[in-house]
């Protein structure tokens, strides 16, 4: 009785360990603050970003990168939100703008951001781009990586 006992316990305790944080409504589709197809870094990275003059500074930084002054006007820092830049890395062609987040959900320590599947019109022009985007996630959510997943 003491062995199945400490069998169901340990099964009850795997099964909490492995659960998705997720928060209620509208918190779990991420609200993207800033997205652009130029400016980025050529390898996929994030940075969390802590405050507004660090968001400023990112944003600036990222379209004096790609030879423009920001085009939009900076948005104001969250309250209760972690920010998050992510930059996809570098592509060879197309317009890989992220526009929209479907969900984003925290497993194991890695943030999933499910974005729209980028779909391409046919032929196009060759050029090199590093697209970035700058979106929040709810302060709870504790992360050391982050992963895109594109879906349809």
């Amino acid at each position: 009785m003491n062995k199945l006992l400490i069998v169901c316990f340990a099964f009850i305790m795997s099964c909490t360990s492995t659960t998705a944080q997720k928060s209620d409504g509208m918190q779990t589709k991420g609200e993207i603050l800033a997205s652009e197809t130029q400016g980025g870094a050529e390898q996929a990275s994030f940075t969390i970003i802590k405050d507004q003059q660090q968001l400023e500074k990112e944003i600036t930084e990222n379209f004096a990168a790609s030879g423009m002054e920001p085009v939009m006007q900076i948005p104001v820092f969250p309250k209760d939100q972690k920010v998050v830049l992510y930059n996809l890395g570098t592509f060879n062609s197309g317009d890989h703008k992220v526009s929209t987040i479907k969900s984003i959900s925290v497993k194991k320590n890695i943030l999933y951001v499910e974005v729209p599947e980028y779909q391409s019109g046919g032929m196009e022009i060759q050029v090199m781009s590093n697209p970035w985007f700058i979106f929040s996630v709810p302060s709870n959510y504790q992360f050391n990586s982050v992963e895109l997943k594109y879906s349809k």
